[in-house]
């Protein structure tokens, strides 16, 4: 069971984190140790050669593992990506992102993390990204 719902993750993303509101990311599901969030569709979200530029999907990963990460330690605010890893496997279609994201280990001060990452409107991953937490002492 996840230890936060998904209205207290939106809570804390408009009152904390406003380029997750500006971007549009909408948090579809919460599970503990797992988050599925979705970019919809944005012609701003496009860099020249018509495909969604890397630092959406960046954006869009990281807001993921950190709701996953939030599922199984609840509210800390203050747990911070310190590594972050992404590889662009395939070129994004001009349609909403979706990014599934787990937590793969889950220790006192560090959490690892990874995402799939696919356009709406294809099957195969568009990039696949892990990412290491930093939790605070005391929080877990």
């Amino acid at each position: 069971m996840s230890r936060i719902t998904i209205v207290q993750m939106e809570s804390l993303i408009r009152e904390q984190l406003p380029f997750a509101v500006e971007s549009g990311f909408i948090l579809e599901s919460l599970a503990e140790g797992r988050a599925v969030v979705r970019a919809p569709y944005r012609s701003a979200f496009l860099r020249p050669g018509g495909t969604i530029a890397g630092p959406v999907m960046m954006g869009l990963a990281d807001y993921a593992i950190y709701a996953a990460l939030l599922s199984r330690i609840g509210l800390v605010e203050l747990a911070v990506t310190t590594s972050f890893n992404i590889n662009f496997l395939s070129r994004p279609g001009e349609a909403d992102l979706i990014a599934d994201a787990g937590i793969i280990k889950l220790g006192k001060r560090l959490a690892v993390g990874e995402v799939e990452m696919v356009s709406a409107d294809r099957d195969d991953l568009v990039a696949h990204v892990t990412a290491t937490y930093s939790i605070p002492p005391d929080a877990v």
